[in-house]
């Protein structure tokens, strides 16, 4: 059985009618490319409102597990639809963007976000009733909040740079 490499992988996959298709639609890819913006924007939204409350910044007298039963649900929603539409930007043009310094770098920085945010919900998260009401939490909850803007931040940053071809050479 022959290995086969994530490149080989998406070479394959740009040869799909599905991917061709989308890759040379005048409509179809921009109308996903504006989904995955949108997105973002009501995730990035809601999440950096619950970083902030997480850093004690902002709505300090909310309790931080109001602010979560309201904003998760659609925070959740918003990285859904998100991430099922980065899928399709990636299934449009995969070998060039797998090959994309700036790809490869988001691609971590979500894994790190993905971490921070699993760490924070089942560490510091289980005991919020114990802080529930300071208007400034502890160390351990604004440390995974300022490192989820961070995160965050860093993404947008990582995938905007996505669209400009300056290392746009096999690795």
């Amino acid at each position: 059985m022959r290995f086969l490499s994530l490149l080989t992988f998406c070479e394959w996959l740009a040869n799909t009618p599905g991917s061709i298709a989308l890759h040379e639609s005048i409509y179809v890819y921009p109308v996903i490319e504006s989904i995955h913006v949108l997105t973002l924007c009501l995730f990035l939204g809601l999440a950096a409102m619950l970083d902030l409350r997480l850093l004690g910044i902002t709505m300090r007298e909310t309790p931080v597990s109001e602010m979560a039963d309201r904003l998760l649900p659609w925070t959740i929603a918003g990285f859904v639809v998100m991430v099922i539409s980065g899928a399709f930007l990636f299934y449009g043009i995969p070998v060039r963007t797998y090959q994309n310094i700036f790809f490869r770098i988001k691609v971590v920085l979500l894994v790190l976000s993905g971490v921070n945010a699993f760490v924070f919900h089942s560490t510091v998260y289980r005991k919020v009733a114990e802080w529930n009401l300071d208007t400034v939490p502890p160390i351990r909850a604004r440390l995974a909040g300022g490192l989820s803007l961070l995160f965050w931040a860093s993404i947008v940053v990582a995938g905007r740079m996505i669209a400009y071809n300056w290392f746009d050479k096999p690795l």
